[in-house]
């Protein structure tokens, strides 16, 4: 798939009747705004202090200079761009991260560089959206993975800003959707200068709904850096369990958990003073697992009460944000949650990072590539029922030796796979030159 320049997308089609309704629509809901805030405000899913930036109001300066706006949905696209931002950072661009979510942005202020500006993405109304780019005026857009809002994009190619989708991927649940709606998706993707997709399949899929120049440069969640951790409550975690063994449940799903919550009983029985953690992918859900804990007869703590697991906790409850770092490093094994039931599972990578042995379920169509290749050289075990689930965990806590030959095996397929951060940037350059030019310009 060949590699585009930095120029716009040729001219494309008018609009189909989809997205004219939807501007419609999306411009008619307006005075029904305040009500849907109040409403996210009260299931804690709005920041209060900054629901203005949902209308494209915001109380930041747009720096001076070329500014780089990066988009993503959450926590998990936010954290793909990290090695990114450091390396446009480094070239002295600045960067407005947008993102959806609450926790995303807690993220983004715990884990990324003061001048980094973070600003909550606008609700996708025509009005909100002309507000956000008058105000902020981005020189070029990165959109990661697939959060597509129609006046997002749509207004931001009219006024001829280079687009480009970024980690792009097409899951085998949306693809068959959007083909129903194949002019619909085609208007979208055809807006974007260059899409740059997680792998092959991605790329064929990404380009049979509408995308312009695909380039395969991989999935940038594989050169993530291992996520941190505090020392000192790391130290007294580890000084709190040790000597105990202890198995890592990372961002667990609903449905996981009590099946989480059997096997730990049927290990217990092998491995005495056994510590299972539990570390929910909604830290809100904490409270309801301790207590679906507590009535199966075990013994739970809560992180978020700044509880520590004690020699009678059987199950300690990981429900904070931005703590994935830690418990990686506490455990030799962990778990990936997500895949146990259908959501697709959760990226293995950080967890590989940080030295931990990895399980998984049946359902990982999120990661495909990477859990068939980790599979398949024995750097993960699969478990598609609550048995084997025993048994695979059960054989990595009875031997330290089968660990360390898959912690191996899984290091040496991370290592080959990584790579993307470099063929994005390299696919970039174009835009990134140009930007150089006008930021000399501006200073000569």
């Amino acid at each position: 798939m060949r590699r585009s320049g930095a120029r716009r997308p040729p001219l494309v089609d008018p609009l189909p009747m989809t997205l004219r309704v939807y501007r419609r629509l999306s411009s008619a809901m307006v005075p029904l705004s305040p009500a849907l805030i109040n409403r996210r405000l009260k299931l804690g899913k709005e920041d209060p202090e900054r629901v203005g930036e949902r209308r494209g109001v915001s109380a930041d300066v747009r720096p001076v200079g070329p500014l780089v706006w990066i988009h993503g949905a959450s926590v998990g696209e936010v954290l793909a761009a990290a090695a990114l931002i450091e390396k446009l950072r480094a070239l002295n661009l600045r960067i407005l991260l947008t993102s959806g979510t609450v926790t995303s942005a807690a993220i983004v202020a715990k884990r990324f560089p003061a001048d980094v500006i973070h600003q909550y993405v606008p609700y996708d109304s025509p009005r909100y959206v002309a507000r956000f780019l008058d105000h902020w005026r981005p020189s070029l857009a990165l959109f990661i993975e697939s959060d597509l809002w129609p006046n997002l994009i749509l207004s931001s190619a009219a006024r001829r800003l280079p687009m480009v989708l970024i980690n792009g991927r097409m899951s085998h649940r949306s693809f068959p959707r959007w083909r129903r709606v194949s002019g619909t998706i085609s208007a979208l993707l055809g807006r974007f200068d260059v899409c740059l997709a997680q792998s092959e399949l991605d790329g064929e899929r990404f380009a049979a709904l509408g995308s312009r120049n695909v380039t395969v440069t991989g999935n940038l969640k594989l050169d993530v850096p291992a996520p941190p951790a505090d020392s000192s409550k790391l130290e007294r975690l580890m000084s709190m369990t040790r000597g105990r063994p202890i198995v890592v449940a990372a961002s667990t799903h609903p449905g996981e958990e009590e099946i989480l919550v059997e096997t730990h009983k049927t290990l217990a029985g092998f491995f005495p003073g056994l510590l299972t953690v539990i570390v929910p992918r909604h830290a809100d859900r904490g409270t309801a697992i301790a207590g679906m804990i507590t009535a199966s007869g075990l013994q739970a703590s809560l992180r978020s009460r700044e509880e520590l697991p004690t020699a009678a906790t059987d199950i300690y409850v990981g429900d904070t944000m931005g703590e994935m770092g830690l418990f990686y490093r506490l455990a030799p094994i962990v778990f990936m949650g997500g895949s146990l039931v259908e959501h697709g599972g959760q990226n293995p990578i950080e967890a590989v990072k940080l030295s931990a042995s990895v399980v998984h379920g049946p359902h990982v169509f999120n990661f495909t590539d990477v859990y068939e290749a980790l599979d398949a050289a024995g750097g993960a075990r699969r478990a598609d029922t609550p048995d084997a689930l025993v048994k695979q965990l059960g054989q990595l806590l009875a031997d330290p030796r089968v660990r360390d030959a898959q912690l191996a095996a899984s290091e040496r397929v991370v290592e080959q796979l990584g790579g993307a951060l470099e063929r994005t940037l390299a696919a970039l350059e174009p835009y990134l030159l140009q930007l150089r030019i006008e930021m000399g310009a501006a200073n000569a």
